[in-house]
Order: structure tokens, then sequence, then C-alpha cells
């Protein structure tokens, strides 16, 4: 599988710290930006190549990196065939239950549903948010977790245009 991955100045150093990860896993990566530390640069420059690989590699998937990793999210998913989800760490208290009143909700949950339920194809990090190993579990655990093939999950796929 490969992998395209991107980030803007935020997630620069993690996006090179990634890469090497990447290869040591096996993976086939390909870098669209940035190429070096610019604070003054733009995401959606570095995004929308991202995201147009991934949308004309189905087989392929993406990575990006950002500060809240949101404004990578939105501009990824402007591009037709890309689902992108967020992951934004450990940002919910370990003390915190869900609304069915669960405890010890696990933030990882989120990229196996992303995954499973809506066959996301490139994880958009918020690294502000996150340490370099919770990132490296993030995208291992992205790039393991099969979608579900689920009829239910296709359908709604399918209405997403």
């Amino acid at each position: 599988m490969k992998i395209f991955i991107g980030a803007d100045h935020t997630g620069y150093e993690l996006k090179e710290r990634l890469k090497v990860y990447l290869n040591e896993l096996g993976y086939e990566t390909e870098d669209k930006g940035s190429f070096k530390y610019d604070q003054n640069d733009d995401y959606p420059d570095f995004v929308r190549p991202v995201a147009e690989a991934v949308s004309s590699n189905p087989d392929s998937r993406g990575i990006l990196l950002g500060g809240s990793g949101q404004g990578e999210a939105i501009c990824a998913n402007r591009i037709k065939n890309v689902r992108a989800a967020l992951f934004y760490g450990q940002v919910i208290p370990k003390s915190a239950t869900d609304i069915t009143g669960r405890k010890s909700v696990d933030p990882f949950e989120i990229i196996l549903l992303e995954r499973k339920h809506n066959d996301a194809n490139i994880l958009s990090l918020g690294v502000r948010f996150i340490t370099e190993d919770e990132a490296k579990f993030a995208v291992e655990l992205f790039l393991t977790t099969e979608f579900s093939g689920e009829e239910r999950h296709i359908r709604r796929i399918k209405k997403l245009g």
C-alpha cells in the first residue's frame, strides 16, 4: 500500500519522523510537502496534493499533519472520493465516561470506527495534541484496520457522492 503524506510547518518535524517509521514498517511513502520548515506556509498547499493522490489511487492512503488537523481534514474532504478522518489523541480525560456511562473511553477507538464504518482513506493528525508515540500508534492502527464492508456502511458512503 502506498502512503501519501503531507504537513504544514506545524507538522513538518513529525512528518519527517513518520516517514522513517512508515518505511521501517515496509510501506512505500510519497512526501507531498512541506519539504522544509517555513512558518509562513499554508496547509492547503500540501493537503490538496495528498488528497488528489489518494483520490486517484484507490488502494493508497494518506496521512496529514497540522496544528489541529481540522483545517487539513476540511481541505482534504473537498476532494472527490476522499474521506479524511481527524485524530486529536488523548484529549479525552481518562476519567471520562461516554453517553452510556461506560468508563475508560479509549481515544484510539475513533480510528477503528473511521476505518471500519467510514472507510476513511486519509488520517489527519492534530500534532499539538499528540505525542510522537501516539501518532505512530494511530497511523499503524489506521493502516492495519480494514473496512467492514457491511452493506449499511457501503450504502452510506455512496450517499456522500
